[in-house]
């Protein structure tokens, strides 16, 4: 049993077929044997990375761990160093006696074991975790005994008076605690799942905070005395004028964390007090990790949504508010329908995650190069798929509909509040309401909801009006947020997405190139079996996965 093969002990309990197990068998023979088995699983996408792990920790009859779910002791993290540990891709988790447990993502590997234990001088017992996670903790748990230092030679430096020559000179810019703030700033975002960093100027401090879940909380506050020097150190190398402090500007750069490559949006508007920075982390490793299958949508939704996928020729729009998983949800479409023996191009604005096999094209306004400029230009390319990053105006709208009409699918994301209303604005734009009715094959409303930490959500009785806003009869058991250690004291851990789908039946296309309302849209569509926003909130919430506060936040209308 244990001498059988990874590959072959995953076929016989049913996780992959044989073919499958063909094909990650000649890829890896084609990378020469630089590549381990189970990464090419993962690469392919047979199995997901934690699949592969728990499979793994099966056969070889080893504890697997969840290090995002558990607490790591510091007192045996602080017992191998972080060298090692990155070396070796390993953390100490928790101590007993002299026996030291050690998270790993090779357990059989006893050269490693044996150099912690000369390390250490303490017995080592071998768990097993994702390579992503060991990263994942080791940049935490040490970057946390990181920080203070950091912030200490960083104060120190602002007590020093600083010359206006040598403020702007970039060996200032490039002096070690600035560089080393910057870095830190970011990794700890990054750990901590943030999507933005705020690094906001005051008269007496700065003020760091970062958009976690959708709320904003509080990361650092530094001296105002190192604002202009930080704000200079991420203009330079995202490539903005540092000279400049008087006109907004953007930029990006790309920063390597904890193994996995960020996409960093940067963009700084000038404030009373000095220039406020704005960053947006984009993770650009996980792409391939998205499928249709993890946007959190209902079996229902799901359903209806591969159906509509499956048209050869219309539009299918995306819309919600900014930062409501619109791209996410575009992407993993591609994803599902760029096969190789079609053409797929992209117009974005600007291109998010680069995806392999799909030809990207950004937009430039500055060199003429707009949406309608750009569009014009791919139908003359021969694509059978076109997604367009947003249909801002008229003009875009129009070619959209029209590259629909003539024998394309066309995918793209609007800023609208539901899937009915959506309709609407199309023909507001001047698009006429019989192009939109023969064109559109469907349009997807999406928010984000945040889901109660599993650790410390508290069970109530619903109250009357609580029921009204889920549509039940009588009061159920439901949860409410507390706030742990495990949270961060939020009550809130993670996102999932709520959606709202309208399928352009023969009934919706007759109301709509009618002329129709939003409300004879969404009556039609409601009729047909459509599950408004509301309706999936109210599910959640009875499910225990959200509070009633997430539902009236994400879907409350007047």
């Amino acid at each position: 049993m244990r001498n059988e093969r990874i590959g072959d002990y995953l076929v016989g309990q049913g996780l992959i077929t044989a073919e499958q197990l063909q094909k990650v068998l000649e890829a890896q023979k084609e990378s020469n044997g630089s590549k381990k088995f189970g990464d090419v699983v993962v690469e392919l996408g047979f199995m997901t990375e934690i699949n592969f792990t728990k499979a793994l920790a099966g056969k070889l009859r080893v504890q697997y761990v969840d290090l995002d779910n558990i607490d790591i002791n510091t007192n045996a993290v602080q017992k191998v160093p972080e060298q090692l540990a990155r070396k070796h891709t390993v953390i100490a988790i928790a101590v007993t006696g002299k026996r030291l447990t050690v998270a790993t993502n090779d357990p059989v590997n006893f050269i490693v074991l044996e150099d912690i234990k000369v390390s250490t001088g303490m017995d080592t017992v071998p768990v097993l975790a994702t390579t992503t996670a060991i990263n994942k903790a080791i940049g935490k748990c040490y970057s946390m005994q990181n920080v203070d230092s950091v912030i200490d030679s960083v104060n120190a430096m602002a007590g020093d008076k600083i010359s206006a020559e040598e403020e702007e000179s970039r060996d200032r810019v490039e002096s070690a605690p600035i560089v080393k703030l910057a870095t830190t700033i970011i990794e700890n975002s990054f750990r901590a799942d943030a999507t933005d960093i705020h690094i906001e100027p005051f008269e007496k401090y700065t003020r760091i905070r970062i958009r976690v879940n959708g709320d904003l909380v509080e990361l650092m506050s530094i001296s105002s005395a190192v604002q202009s020097a930080l704000a200079t150190r991420f203009k330079l190398i995202s490539g903005m004028n540092i000279a400049e402090k008087r006109i907004p500007q953007d930029g990006r750069f790309t920063q390597v964390v904890d193994g996995c490559t960020l996409d960093v949006r940067v963009s700084s508007l000038p404030m009373v007090h000095g220039e406020k920075i704005v960053i947006r982390i984009l993770s650009t490793g996980q792409i391939a990790l998205r499928k249709i299958t993890d946007l959190g949508m209902s079996d229902y939704n799901y359903q209806l949504f591969e159906s509509m996928l499956r048209v050869p020729h219309g539009v299918v729009l995306v819309t919600g508010p900014t930062g409501s998983g619109k791209t996410t949800t575009l992407y993993a479409a591609l994803g599902e329908i760029a096969k190789p023996n079609v053409n797929v191009v992209t117009v974005e604005d600007p291109v998010e995650k680069s995806i392999d096999g799909i030809n990207q094209c950004q937009v430039n306004q500055k060199a003429g190069m707009t949406f309608a400029a750009a569009l014009r230009s791919i139908l003359r390319q021969d694509p059978d798929i076109v997604m367009i990053g947003e249909m801002r105006d008229t003009e875009t709208a129009d070619i959209g509909i029209r590259a629909a009409i003539t024998g394309h699918l066309v995918l793209s994301t609007l800023h609208t509040n539901d899937a009915a209303s959506t309709v609407v604005r199309l023909v507001d734009m001047g698009v006429a309401p019989y192009m939109v009715a023969t064109s559109l094959i469907g349009v997807i409303a999406q928010r984000l909801i945040k889901v109660l930490c599993p650790a410390c959500k508290q069970p109530r009785m619903s109250t009357e009006e609580e029921n009204e806003l889920m549509g039940i009869p009588e009061s159920i058991e439901i949860y409410e947020p507390v706030g742990c250690q495990n949270c961060n004291n939020t009550g809130y851990k993670g996102r999932t997405a709520i959606h709202e789908i309208i399928h352009c039946t023969a009934k919706v296309s007759a109301i709509i190139a009618a002329g129709g309302g939003k409300e004879e849209i969404e009556k039609a569509a409601k009729a047909n079996g459509t599950k408004l926003l509301r309706d999936n909130a109210s599910v959640l919430v009875q499910a225990g996965q959200t509070s009633i506060d997430e539902l009236v936040r994400s879907t409350f209308s007047v």
